[in-house]
């Protein structure tokens, strides 16, 4: 297998293994109806129906990929592009696959358009949200074995979910449950069997190595097929209204055609990231060759090994490390009276040679649609060592993983002055405790911020004009199943109080306790530039009742609000989708007549606290909105918990909008003018 065309065989793998799963009716359950029966049964306590449609979702979703894939594959097979250069042929090959993807589709899962999935819905796929469904269903039947494997598959692709890892604690000293059920429904071979490698190498069992890590290279092609079939679909295109401009024939062919192939390229991200993870596994295909090279070594298989050491050169030709390897083996053939003249596996020097194309393609179809590209090289090495024992560059025994610098701000704190202990701008707010207090940086706990008759009249003004799932993307429980979210925005409360159905006086005194929020933010933390708000949010979050039985899960999962935590890395990756703009954030509390809901400060980790706050009336917590603050909420277990939510920003360019059109309204109360609050509305989701 080591110079077998791999690509034409992990293409028909691919495409036989997809089509063994083709169902015999062609008509497919769309997944997102599934699901949604499933939530709903949820909510409803039935959970043997949780079972029944999550599962089917589960299924649906997996056969509607399966069959995207393989049609898309079978319709290029039966309609491959000619040599020729004349374009009627080549626009013949396109219409015939398009009729043939229509056909083949409808044959499979049945019309199209009812498999069109929100994006919501689709996220929620992609971070396993079912199984989280799945494991309390099966808890509650007592089947014990599959809400092990449910709960781990799910905490597989969301590490800082510090209620799934309780329950796995949880798990581990029921009776009955066994380590073999902790498996991962969704696990991709090829890492797999990388790993499996990774752990015979480390144990120095060389033969079950090249084993596994032949078999990774087996699966890595193939998943690399299916991957890239799955760009066949529609792109998203951030510059372009695909369907309302009408370029010329060639442009709009170029512009869709640059975005299916950055989608193609960015394969190898995909396939070189591990769930619930941001960054791919540094140098992760080479990998394979450095690992194999050494171990058909030991395995005393010098061919095979050249045949490996010349393969990782393709990816970083002149390596020293390998280049002193390739010379060790040659001599060694040589010695041996075998020809030392091994070229790379063609299956990886075809792959390198299209990748190569395809950076230069997409720097091409990027200048024509205007836009810039960036070639990341998710290949790049931290160079090799000289290691007594030879073992593959980059990696020391036990593999480690280490994120692209380039595109990373590793930076924990700030990049400014860090002061604080400025004055508090009004007599009566009480600061409680500072940072050190709160064994943290750029943290305060602050009393008496609003008065007992404010916090009332702002529970009142939640109670009646919030709406579940209001800053959330609608969804009523976006953070655990067990408790109701709802919200309302400083707009929505002034529409309000201009229709009458709240007290004007109300919604004014959201906006100003806001505002009385923001002064003493910037004040307090004595900052030498304007604080802007960045989003506003009235959030009350409920205990669902018969819904708290045994509860030890978050009300919030423990997160930073300008970065991407990573637990497992001990780092908060400052980028999208984090808003990562967001530079100060305080929460200013309604009420303390509920059970659980404490604000809890964490480690990196996640999971050491580091500090806890009650809320009561009037207390505002405030800190520094970065890494060097993770954060969560304690389970509100009985009653409802409601608080102000405010983030800032030091950057005007994204001051709230909303606050903006806020601040035109309070001012026209003032002068007596009447604005049509309708057209001011524009709101945010908070996540």
């Amino acid at each position: 297998m080591c110079a077998a065309d791999m690509t034409a065989f992990s293409r028909t793998l691919a495409l036989l293994t997809t089509l063994l799963w083709v169902r015999a009716e062609a008509r497919l359950e769309p997944f997102d109806l599934l699901y949604d029966n499933g939530v709903e049964a949820f909510y409803s306590s039935d959970y043997e129906r949780v079972v029944f449609y999550m599962e089917k979702a589960l299924s649906s979703y997996w056969e509607l990929r399966r069959s995207r894939v393989g049609c898309t594959l079978s319709c290029e097979d039966q309609y491959p592009f000619s040599n020729t250069t004349s374009d009627l042929p080549f626009f013949d090959v396109v219409l015939r696959r398009a009729a043939c993807l229509n056909e083949c589709l409808d044959r499979r899962v049945g019309a199209q358009s009812v498999h069109r999935v929100s994006e919501d819905v689709i996220q929620d796929f992609n971070r396993r949200t079912p199984y989280n469904f799945l494991q309390l269903a099966y808890y509650k039947l007592n089947q014990m074995d599959k809400a092990a494997a449910a709960a781990h598959t799910f905490f597989v692709a969301n590490p800082e979910h510090m209620e799934m890892r309780q329950n796995l604690e949880r798990y581990k000293l029921l009776d009955g449950v066994e380590e073999s059920h902790f498996l991962d429904r969704e696990a991709r071979p090829h890492q797999q069997a990388f790993s499996t490698g990774v752990k015979h190498y480390d144990n120095e069992n060389y033969e079950m190595a090249i084993k596994s890590f032949e078999e990774a290279l087996v699966e890595y092609f193939k998943a690399d097929v299916e991957c890239r079939a799955l760009c066949e679909g529609p792109q998203k295109f951030e510059d372009h209204a695909y369907l309302e401009y009408q370029p010329h024939l060639h442009k709009a062919i170029s512009d869709h055609y640059t975005q299916v192939l950055a989608c193609k390229h960015e394969c190898v991200r995909d396939l070189a990231t591990r769930p619930g993870r941001l960054s791919p596994m540094e140098n992760y295909l080479p990998l394979h060759y450095d690992y194999l090279q050494f171990a058909y070594f030991k395995a005393g298989k010098m061919d095979k090994a050249l045949e490996c050491a010349v393969s990782y050169l393709l990816f970083h030709e002149g390596d020293e490390f390998l280049s002193e390897n390739v010379d060790f083996y040659r001599r060694s053939l040589t010695e041996e009276g075998i020809s030392d003249e091994f070229m790379p596996r063609q299956d990886v020097e075809r792959y390198v040679r299209r990748h190569k194309k395809e950076v230069a393609l997409l720097h091409l179809g990027s200048e024509i649609m205007e836009l810039d590209f960036t070639e990341s090289n998710y290949w790049s090495s931290s160079g090799g060592r000289e290691d007594v024992n030879r073992v593959p560059s980059s990696t020391d025994g036990e593999l480690e993983y280490f994120p692209i610098s380039e595109k990373r701000n590793n930076s924990l704190l700030p990049d400014r002055e860090l002061r604080e202990g400025g004055p508090l701008v009004y007599n009566n707010v009480q600061l409680i405790l500072n940072s050190e207090a709160l064994n943290g940086t750029q943290r305060a706990l602050f009393e008496k911020v609003i008065t007992k008759q404010e916090c009332e009249a702002l529970q009142d003004v939640a109670n009646t004009i919030s709406i579940a799932g209001d800053g959330y993307r609608g969804r009523m429980s976006p953070h655990t199943p067990n408790e109701k979210f709802e919200g309302a925005t400083v707009m929505k409360a002034l529409q309000y109080g201009f229709e009458g159905r709240i007290p004007l006086t109300s919604a004014q005194l959201f906006y100003e306790a806001s505002e009385k929020a923001r002064r003493i933010v910037e004040s307090y933390f004595m900052l030498s530039s304007p604080l802007y708000f960045s989003y506003t949010h009235l959030v009350c979050r409920t205990a669902l009742t018969g819904q708290q039985d045994h509860r030890n899960d978050l009300s919030h999962p423990i997160h930073a609000d300008n970065c991407l935590l990573d637990p497992e890395a001990n780092e908060c990756w400052k980028e999208p989708p984090a808003y990562t703009y967001r530079d100060y954030s305080a929460l200013l509390y309604l009420n303390g007549d509920f059970d659980g809901g404490e604000f809890i400060f964490t480690e990196m980790d996640a999971k050491t606290v580091t500090a806890s706050v009650k809320p009561t009336c009037g207390r505002m917590v405030s800190f520094s909105s970065g890494g060097e603050n993770p954060h969560g909420v304690k389970a509100v277990t009985k009653g409802q918990r409601c608080a102000v939510a405010l983030w800032f920003t030091l950057d005007p360019l994204f001051r709230e909008l909303e606050r903006l059109q806020a601040d035109e309204v309070i001012d026209s109360l003032q002068s007596k003018q009447h604005w049509d609050l309708d057209n001011l509305i524009n709101p945010k989701d908070e996540l």
